[in-house]
């Protein structure tokens, strides 16, 4: 009896339209291109549209390519998992959002918040739902509206330069090929450090969840402490991606592409010098877009894909790092 795989046949993604510099931020905070350049390596983002842009939308115009680039329909789908941290409302999900959007049958939706690691673990749900035999064709979207969620203010300033809105999708199949597969995937977390990068408010733990008093204390905001998240980033990340290596008997020399979380290109470049890779063997398009979060890794995918920076054979390794703390990573033979 032949072994269920699975392998990852089509990305897509999409942007909004509205490009943002570092040169717009510095009109409403106190901030400059330089500074931004040298501490994160972001010169734009982009900034979706109120009233034209949401996230499970821009979820399904990227699902769209994807799906046409696997040489599939909506309607040959069997399961959706939604990554996001910035969901179209606080209940439901925007998984099941998509499906007013695309035509897909009455198959299940299920939404993953574990913030930027979302898709890393999306990709492990799918593959351990098709190597069970349960399901054979498999979407996995991460997308995020952000620009929101903070303030273009001086109070706010270490989120409002770092990130950006986008989507991105992968068509996650069945297959018995043993060797262009999706090859293992590694998942990890650590609740100590859960208040180090979060957004508290509106949550449950309060009777009054939004109130004057949480606004002007700015308790609404997404909070960091940035010190801590880079100390455990440049550690998690190379831990994480030496463990799918080594448990598939595999070494730094035989990997061709590392995609990492783009949560910041200082992080990447300390990870890169760590594993003694070349910058052909990492990418990197945080530049462009800035962090989107759970729409990273595959954004980066789909571009690397694009620029003809992913062949047939290679073997590519998704990794990341985010609140929770949480990291993880998968390997991959294309």
């Amino acid at each position: 009896m032949k072994q269920n795989f699975a392998r990852i046949t089509g990305l897509g993604y999409y942007v909004p339209e509205t490009v943002v510099t570092n040169h717009d931020l510095e009109k409403h905070m106190d901030t400059s291109d330089q500074w931004i350049r040298e501490r994160s390596g972001i010169v734009t983002r982009r900034f979706y549209t109120e009233g034209k842009d949401t996230v499970s939308l821009m979820g399904a115009r990227a699902a769209e390519v994807a799906l046409s680039r696997a040489g599939l329909k909506p309607e040959d789908i069997d399961f959706i998992i939604f990554a996001t941290l910035s969901p179209d409302y606080n209940f439901p999900g925007s998984g099941v959002l998509v499906q007013k959007h695309l035509p897909f049958r009455n198959i299940g939706a299920l939404d993953v918040r574990t913030q930027c690691t979302g898709f890393v673990y999306g990709i492990s749900i799918a593959d351990q739902f098709i190597r069970t035999g349960m399901y054979k064709n498999i979407l996995v979207i991460g997308a995020e509206i952000q620009t929101n969620i903070f303030e273009m203010s001086n109070r706010n300033r270490d989120f409002a330069v770092l990130f950006g809105d986008g989507a991105a999708a992968a068509v996650v199949q069945h297959t018995h090929d043993e060797h262009r597969r999706i090859l293992s995937t590694h998942l990890h977390s650590d609740g100590h450090y859960a208040e180090d990068l979060m957004l508290e408010h509106p949550g449950s733990n309060l009777k009054d969840r939004m109130s004057s008093k949480i606004v002007e204390e700015g308790k609404h905001l997404p909070f960091m402490k940035g010190n801590a998240v880079f100390k455990h980033a440049v550690t998690r990340f190379p831990e994480v991606i030496m463990e799918a290596l080594d448990a598939n008997q595999l070494s730094i020399k035989d990997l061709n592409l590392l995609v990492p979380h783009q949560a910041n290109l200082r992080i990447s470049e300390h990870v890169q010098k760590t594993l003694g890779l070349s910058d052909e063997q990492v990418y990197n398009n945080i530049q462009k877009y800035g962090n989107t979060t759970a729409a990273s890794i595959p954004l980066a995918f789909a571009e690397a894909w694009e620029e003809g920076r992913v062949k047939e054979g290679d073997l590519i390794c998704l990794a990341a790092f985010g609140s929770g703390f949480t990291w993880a990573s998968a390997l991959l033979r294309w």
